[in-house]
């Protein structure tokens, strides 16, 4: 019988060779670190029928990056990569509130509906356009997604005439800066989006069929699987996913900005989904460790201006975050740090010989 000292060590070391041990470990100390310096960070508040406070406040402003994530990781898990979603972000954003504002009554539900499903279909066919260079033209991803990250911040300069749209509609104030049942009510998008991407990809076929696609693309083409298709289908998922996210930043600030909306937030995408343990060799990936890594960025985002850190030197000390996340995932960087030495792999015993191999073999002359 195993006594519980010998268990601990060896359920301590199960835990932290867990995926999803170390971004959650890094989670909690970034939390941890705004304390001292706000004291009351993990207060929560009701005011005017609402939930106040930090901690809300990470989920308020990370949601557009955890959505722009989710898609993120299905396309890394194929072996491809977006670099298009934050122009996508900022052509939906641009085409909706520019709908919005023509209208002679920015409040009616009708024409607020119609502008989300036009800033919506042009970010699935910015999706579409990218998986057909990808799957169908054979072009690298990383360039075939370049091309509207380019074109698409001077198509949304364009859309706005190169200025910021403003609107006035609280219907579309809802989306990312209204409140539902006392929280705000993009927390409740994000959720669906998460739980129906979860659903499809671990309750069906497909999440299999992602991951064979992005382990051996031949592979699976021999074995029938039609990997152009799925490839497409997951940069539409994706841009989808950014086109939301694009209605939820020109929602909160009831603006569409083409030339600053979504900013890098495809380098902050991608950073969620590695942070996640999600390989951008393709295969296996991860939605629950994309959200945590995700979290993980907008919070170090809120700890850099929580304790101070100089505006000019934030980005490198962002940087300097992320790479021991990176690190502290890698098992051979642990197993140096942390001096755990790699055992020799004990071979057993080889087996006894059948009676069928025993048996000298004769040869055959001829």
């Amino acid at each position: 019988m195993s006594t519980p000292s010998a268990t601990t060590p060896a359920r301590w070391r199960a835990l932290t060779h867990h995926h999803l041990f170390w971004p959650v470990a890094v989670l909690v100390a970034l939390l941890l670190v705004n304390v001292p310096f706000t004291p009351d960070f993990f207060a929560i508040r009701m005011a005017d029928g609402h939930l106040y406070g930090s901690l809300v406040s990470i989920v308020l402003f990370g949601s557009p990056l955890i959505l722009v994530a989710v898609g993120m990781t299905l396309v890394i898990a194929t072996g491809g990569i977006d670099l298009s979603v934050g122009a996508v972000v900022a052509i939906t954003g641009a085409l909706t509130c520019s709908y919005i504002s023509d209208q002679a009554d920015q409040n009616a539900l009708a024409g607020v509906f119609l502008a989300m499903g036009i800033g919506l279909v042009a970010a699935v066919v910015c999706g579409l356009w990218n998986g057909f260079l990808v799957a169908r033209m054979g072009i690298q991803p990383i360039i075939a997604t370049l091309i509207i990250m380019v074109a698409g911040r001077g198509v949304a300069q364009l859309i706005t005439d190169g200025q910021i749209i403003t609107i006035n509609s609280e219907p579309y104030k809802l989306i990312g800066g209204g409140y539902w049942l006392t929280l705000p009510f993009s927390i409740f998008v994000v959720a669906a989006v998460v739980a129906v991407t979860v659903a499809l990809t671990r309750r069906t076929a497909l999440g299999l069929l992602v991951e064979s696609v992005g382990g051996n693309a031949e592979a699976s083409r021999l074995v029938g699987i039609r990997s152009m298709r799925i490839k497409i289908m997951v940069y539409m998922f994706c841009a989808l996913c950014a086109g939301i996210a694009g209605l939820m930043i020109s929602s909160n600030t009831s603006a569409a900005d083409g030339n600053n909306a979504g900013l890098w937030i495809e380098l902050d995408a991608i950073l969620a989904v590695v942070i996640g343990g999600t390989s951008l060799l393709g295969g296996r990936f991860s939605i629950g460790g994309t959200v945590i890594g995700a979290l993980v960025i907008q919070t170090l985002t809120t700890t850099i201006y929580t304790i101070g850190v100089p505006t000019q030197t934030n980005l490198v000390f962002k940087a300097a975050v992320v790479i021991v996340v990176c690190l502290l995932q890698s098992p051979k960087f642990r197993a140096k740090v942390f001096g755990a030495k790699g055992r020799a792999r004990v071979t057993a015993p080889a087996e006894p010989a059948t009676p069928a191999d025993a048996a000298p073999k004769m040869e055959v002359s001829r």
